[in-house]
């Protein structure tokens, strides 16, 4: 082979290495490939090595990894007429086969940019129904009804939204302010019925232990009664065993019984028939003087 040949060669083969080169593409596992030639989509690339015709064919990677998108903070009339700052998450991920891959990229203009606007107009469509504290407390409601609404309006979009998140639903400072005064009032509120039972309770307690020690002192004076009852009883069955017709004799004795009560050193008198009943009451026999002979 002559100099002239190889001269010629040698261009051919630094193009060809230059074309290879230039139509060289690495397709990573995080994403798939769609290839246009001269405009037309011509066919799907999985992850790996590709070659295209420079110039001819054109290569549009999407990722299909789980993206995250700020849905962006926006001001919302809820339906008490307050205005609610709100802001929302939205989780999605292209599916990676082939028709999704080509739905997210001919069926819907930047996906991005539609999912975050059909989110915005989603949360104002549902917070726009609800009161400001109904909102705030039904949380996963607006999460769920959000989520079910792009579900079903990307269904042509190749995506799968795997979930949405409600950041925040603010509302205006003044209103805060007033809400926290009023769940102040409540809580306080609260608390005073709770210490007014307290007391209640410890009043009705108070008043049973009271009832209860009425009814001691009751049962008390109502023994202390029988009992002087059964005594006076006592006093009459003796009286109508030795005094009956003899009222004399009677008060002598009720005279010695005051007397020995207050510790009085008396003389009894000797009257035979009185000491006979004391000595009777008391179970002494009386003591017989023997007269000296």
């Amino acid at each position: 082979m002559d100099s002239q040949t190889t001269l010629g060669i040698t261009p051919i083969i630094i193009g060809l290495i230059v074309l290879f080169f230039l139509g060289a593409r690495i397709v990573r596992p995080t994403h798939r490939a769609l290839i246009e030639r001269l405009g037309k989509y011509h066919h799907y690339a999985e992850p790996g090595f590709h070659w295209i015709i420079p110039f001819i064919d054109r290569m549009y990677q999407i990722n299909t990894t789980e993206q995250m998108i700020n849905a962006e903070k926006q001001e919302i009339i809820t339906n008490d007429n307050l205005n609610a700052s709100v802001d929302a998450q939205v989780y999605f991920k292209i599916r990676p086969d082939e028709e999704s891959v080509k739905n997210s990229q001919y069926n819907v203009n930047i996906i991005n940019y539609q999912i975050v606007n059909l989110a915005r107009t989603t949360l104002r469509n549902i917070i726009g129904t609800m009161t400001l504290k109904s909102a705030n407390s039904e949380r996963g409601r607006i999460n769920k009804n959000l989520y079910t609404t792009l579900i079903e309006e990307t269904a042509g979009w190749g995506v799968e939204i795997v979930r949405t998140e409600l950041k925040e639903i603010d509302p205006p400072k003044d209103v805060q302010e007033t809400m926290n005064k009023i769940v102040k009032a409540e809580n306080e509120k609260v608390a005073a019925v709770d210490f007014a039972t307290a007391v209640e309770t410890r009043a009705d307690g108070e008043k049973r232990a009271e009832i209860k020690k009425a009814e001691g002192i009751r049962q008390a004076k109502i023994l202390e009664a029988e009992g002087e009852a059964q005594a006076i009883a006592l006093v009459n069955e003796a009286a109508e065993k030795y005094f009956v017709g003899n009222a004399q004799t009677l008060r002598k004795l009720e005279a010695l019984e005051t007397a020995l009560s207050n510790n009085s050193k008396i003389i009894v008198p000797s009257d035979k028939e009185l000491i006979n009943v004391i000595g009777e009451m008391a179970g002494v026999l009386p003591i017989i003087k023997r007269s000296e002979s």
